[in-house]
């Protein structure tokens, strides 16, 4: 096929048209890449360098703050009148007021400081416009716990309760500082400046990195200073912070490769106050966007080309490739099964020209006597599959009839009326339920009816010896299920209970597991051996069930079920006999969930 005039044209073709236009392609690119990476990054540290100098003065204003907070005579008084036990109440009141009075004034005098809160280690905290309050729970908090056994001064940004009590919702950076002391854990009395995030995020939004590339604030210790959740995406970034920190340059680039695979460009600076960084990360495929929509365009444009070629090749080589091609066509199609696409392949009528045109005529004669006959097997192969379940499903015979039957006649010998038309009403909606065979499934609910009557045969037949019950999940009521399968796994169960033990306990569940329905039969019998549950598993996996219907081993009942849930769900039936939980065997059928518009 290799060497057919077509695949010669375009394999040509082909050659020609990428040696030339992918080698100028590639020089171009990689040229201009080089370009545009070494503006981007000069860019990058002006863009920074401007950012920097707007964090350092908003720094430096709030150091200020601090620092009037820290030598104000007020912040002293007001100390000392609360460490004097001897001054009244009102007095430390007063002072109260005179703090928050002070802390009003310096909050308005600085725009972009939100709030200044003073906290008193006894769990006293005073903020502007007379707000006060005895509450201890900011010792609670994370940033309380850091700074006293850290002295980490700066908080993330975060909720602050006293600002959600003024209705100001935002997150908020604070700066924590002891007054009176430099000691954290000396201090009696600490400030907290809260400055809104946004004041810092607004600038530093306005600054892009090609499309999708981002700028973040870092604290010393790597960790996004601004609550920009973006960075923990980038864990290849975090990586490299020991080395910025360690090393002595200023700013500088990195290269990293992220989890997809893919390069990102890291570039980074780091600031004169606090020993922050400002990282910004812009993937290299944002970065030379424009330039991989140019390559993108080249790719286009020579692929285009190719078609050309390509067609050109097709219509000098239409008249010998083409009959041929479809003939192919049509055996790959035959090859998967599928006739009528072999068929469509090749159309009915074509003149017969030439030794081509008449391979692909008989072919598709071929085709249609082929599919024919497969059809045909597969209606006889069906119909015999119908009549095998047929046959499994009359061949349930309720052996409990002789044995009701048996029952009845001693219940009323011994009079006993009440329980004689107990029976005779359960046996009678049993035997309704049996004769209904239009069809071969039944709502679970109408089954587990069947069950419950039957049940109440067992019950009265064996009184207080047998102990059945029925756990089911009320969802699963709907769903469609083959006839009679639960009865004869009953019937087996107080069997071989009553073997070899004066009581039987018998559980029935019915319950889901993702889209599957469970049905299990446990009891507390003599249990199956190994060498039974490896026949009955070999006997499921076969699709000739004549040894079953000829069968009159004790495990009919068993082996008939599982004929025919082989029989109706194939591959999708499963089934499992253990040891169960009361200590006898446990089986269950593991079937597809359907009813309503599903179906199997």
């Amino acid at each position: 096929m290799f060497y057919s005039l077509k695949n010669r044209l375009i394999v040509f073709f082909v050659v020609l048209l990428f040696v030339s236009f992918g080698t100028m392609s590639y020089l171009f690119f990689t040229e201009s890449r080089s370009i545009i990476r070494s503006y981007i990054e000069s860019s990058a540290f002006e863009k920074m360098d401007e950012y920097g100098s707007f964090v350092n003065m908003a720094l430096v204003q709030i150091y200020d703050v601090s620092s009037i907070v820290f030598n104000s005579s007020t912040v002293k008084n007001w100390d000392n009148t609360l460490s004097d036990p001897a001054l009244p109440a009102g007095e430390k009141m007063l002072a109260n007021i005179n703090l928050s009075q002070f802390l009003t004034q310096t909050t308005n005098n600085y725009s972009i400081v939100s709030s200044v809160t003073v906290y008193r280690q006894e769990g006293l905290w005073i903020t502007a416009d007379n707000q006060m309050m005895n509450d201890s729970s900011f010792k609670k908090e994370a940033w309380y716990d850091r700074f006293k056994t850290r002295g980490i001064q700066w908080v993330s940004a975060h909720k602050d309760p006293i600002e959600l009590n003024r209705s100001k919702t935002f997150d908020v950076l604070s700066l924590l500082l002891p007054i009176g002391t430099f000691e954290p854990l000396q201090s009696r009395n600490m400030m907290k400046i809260n400055v809104s995030s946004q004041f810092f995020l607004e600038p530093l939004s306005r600054i892009h990195l090609g499309e999708k590339g981002t700028i973040f604030l870092l604290d010393g210790q790597g960790e996004s200073v601004l609550g920009q959740h973006e960075y923990d995406s980038h864990p290849e970034a975090a990586k490299q912070m020991e080395t910025i920190r360690n090393s002595t340059q200023q700013n500088g680039v990195i290269y990293l490769e992220n989890e997809a695979g893919a390069k990102d460009i890291m570039v980074y600076k780091k600031l004169k106050l606090n020993n922050w960084l400002l990282v910004g990360i812009v993937p290299e495929v944002d970065l030379y966007g424009k330039l991989y929509k140019l390559r993108t365009s080249l790719l286009i444009f020579g692929s285009l080309l190719l078609v050309g070629a390509i067609i050109a090749a097709i219509w000098l080589s239409h008249g010998i490739s083409k009959p041929l091609s479809r003939l192919a066509s049509g055996m790959r199609y035959v090859q998967m099964g599928d006739f009528d696409g072999a068929e469509n392949r090749i159309p009915e009528g074509e003149k017969v020209r030439n030794e081509v045109s008449y391979v692909t005529a008989t072919f598709r004669n071929m085709v249609s006597r082929l599919r024919y006959h497969i059809k045909t097997e597969f209606e006889l192969k069906l119909l015999k599959q119908q009549a095998e379940y047929k046959a499994l499903l009359m061949q349930i015979n309720p052996h409990f009839l002789f044995n009701t039957l048996e029952l009845l006649s001693s219940l009323a010998m011994q009079h006993r009326t009440q329980d004689t038309v107990k029976v005779i009403e359960a046996l009678g909606k049993m035997m309704r339920f049996s004769l209904k065979i239009s069809n071969d499934l039944t709502p679970l609910e109408e089954e587990l009816k069947y069950v419950r009557h039957y049940a109440s045969i067992l019950q009265i037949r064996f009184a207080d010896r047998l102990h059945l019950s029925m756990e089911e999940e009320e969802s699963l009521r709907q769903c469609v299920i083959p006839k009679f399968i639960l009865q004869p796994l009953i019937e087996n169960a107080v069997k071989y209970s009553f073997k070899e033990q004066a009581e039987a306990k018998v559980v029935v569940r019915v319950q889901r597991e993702d889209q599957r329905l469970i049905l299990t039969v446990a009891d507390n019998g003599t249990g199956i051996s190994l060498d039974l549950y490896q026949q009955l598993r070999a006997e499921s996996l076969t699709s000739h069930f004549d040894h079953i219907l000829k069968t009159r081993s004790e495990q009919i009942g068993l082996r008939n079920v599982l004929a025919r849930c082989q029989l109706y769900y194939g591959n999708l039936f499963e089934f499992e006999i253990t040891p169960g939980e009361l200590a006898g065997t446990s089986i269950s059928l593991s079937l597809p969930i359907q009813g309503g518009s599903l179906d199997v």
